[in-house]
């Protein structure tokens, strides 16, 4: 609230509010400027791989020799090296990635949102052990079971094929643990009620719980998405065939030891990270309240 009091003279005068107004204005443009410098930090790398999609390899190293303009915009636009990606069978390997993702997150969604339900609302013995071993589960690392798993796959004759590429990724214990903490902030009033009026777990999941949790699902799905979608170690354990590589696979095999196409793998490079980051962009919001429903209650 204002305070004014009176002067010598006589004169009322307001307290001196406006130069804390102004302190306050002046640390909003002052963290406004380090948040703007520090996403361009972040984005500089991102806009020197773009452009170096657009012109050839001896542009790319020549340019970076001192710090100028054409760093971030090429001298001579070129689509040779976008051409030269789909020439060599990058285009089939996106498509393996694109359909491994797509089937991870829509079985990986029903399978996670199952077990999240479960672990949230329907009361049986062992719930809590296993919530714990679902914890448990994302934090181990995968690279440490990934060896003794594609023997396991092999022994099954899963190699190389779609199969092999989808289901470690189905399972996700991130994905069960962020469903579980949103339907815990679900009333349990609600499932109450409808056990009240002879609704079953099956008809009470469907019907109140997966439209209330949207967010989450979303959430969840970009979960497993990027799971997939960045995936290049067990790709190559369970693959031998250059057809069947998923693009983070196909991107590696690029280099060797006599030459390398640079041009061709920013031109994948670029590729393979534009579509993550238009879908996070498009369902940013999703993910930010996914996130932040699983501390709302343990």
């Amino acid at each position: 609230m204002s305070r004014t009091f009176a002067s010598a003279g006589g004169r009322r005068r307001t307290a001196p509010q406006g130069r804390a107004r102004d302190g306050s204005r002046a640390g909003r443009i002052v963290l406004s400027v380090v948040a703007v410098l520090v996403a361009l930090a972040f984005l500089l790398p991102v806009l020197w791989l773009i452009a170096s999609t657009f012109r050839s390899s001896t542009e790319t190293f020549a340019s970076n020799s001192s710090l100028n303009w054409h760093m971030l915009w090429p001298r001579d636009f070129t689509l040779r090296n976008l051409d030269a990606a789909w020439d060599n069978g990058f285009g089939r390997n996106l498509a393996n990635s694109v359909i491994v993702a797509a089937v991870t997150v829509v079985l990986g969604i029903a399978i996670s949102a199952l077990a999240a339900f479960a672990l949230a609302v329907v009361d049986f013995p062992g719930r809590k052990f296993v919530f714990a071993m679902v914890v448990l589960s994302f934090l181990v690392p995968f690279e440490a079971i990934a060896i003794p798993l594609s023997h396991t796959f092999s022994d099954w004759h899963l190699t190389n094929s779609i199969p092999a590429l989808v289901l470690p990724g189905l399972g996700n214990g991130l994905a069960i643990f962020t469903l579980r903490q949103f339907f815990l902030g679900v009333p349990t009033e609600l499932a109450e009620a409808a056990r009240v009026d002879g609704a079953g777990w099956p008809r009470i999941f469907t019907r109140i719980y997966l439209p209330l949790a949207r967010p989450a699902l979303i959430g969840t799905g970009l979960i497993l998405f990027l799971f997939q979608w960045q995936a290049y170690l067990w790709p190559i354990l369970v693959t031998t065939s250059d057809s069947n590589d998923v693009a983070p696979v196909s991107i590696a095999k690029t280099f060797n030891a006599f030459s390398t196409d640079y041009g061709r793998v920013f031109a994948e490079t670029a590729v393979l990270a534009v579509i993550p980051a238009i879908i996070l962009l498009a369902l940013q919001r999703y993910f930010v309240a996914s996130v932040a429903t699983t501390g709302s209650k343990n």
